[in-house]
Parts: structure tokens; sequence; C-alpha cells
């Protein structure tokens, strides 16, 4: 399964925010616990259907949201 794969969005599903495939674990559950200090063995503890390559593809969903270009008005 490829990280397009494992992060899908349903709208039936957690009110349409991202989450990783076959779960109701939203993608930023995963990046605010990671944020918080919680390591990728906690969290897989916490939730052992989740897999490593599920909190690297949260990571890369988060980081390819943020990548765009911000314009300033020159004003």
């Amino acid at each position: 399964m490829s990280q397009n794969e494992r992060i899908v969005v349903d709208p039936q599903v957690c009110g349409g925010r991202p989450i990783v495939a076959g779960t109701r674990v939203r993608v930023v559950d995963v990046l605010e616990m990671l944020a918080g200090g919680a390591s990728h063995d906690e969290i897989l503890a916490d939730f052992p259907y989740l897999t490593e390559a599920d909190i690297r593809a949260c990571l890369a969903y988060a980081a390819n949201a943020v990548d765009h270009r911000i314009v300033k008005d020159a004003a």
C-alpha cells in the first residue's frame, strides 16, 4: 500500500477529515501525538492496528499539505 492509499478522506467518516485507511484515526491525531512527544513505539502500542508506514504516511501527508508558496502583498 502506498502512502497515497494509506490516507483517505471519506465524508461519512470523522466529518471528512483525513484518516488512516481502514481506521477512524485522524491524521491530526497522529500528528498531535508526535508533537506532544510520543514516540512511534508508543503510538503503535496505543493503536496496535496502525503500522510504522501509517505514521510515516501521516507525516508525509502533513508535509505535502503545508508545501505551498505564500505570496505577500507588497502594500
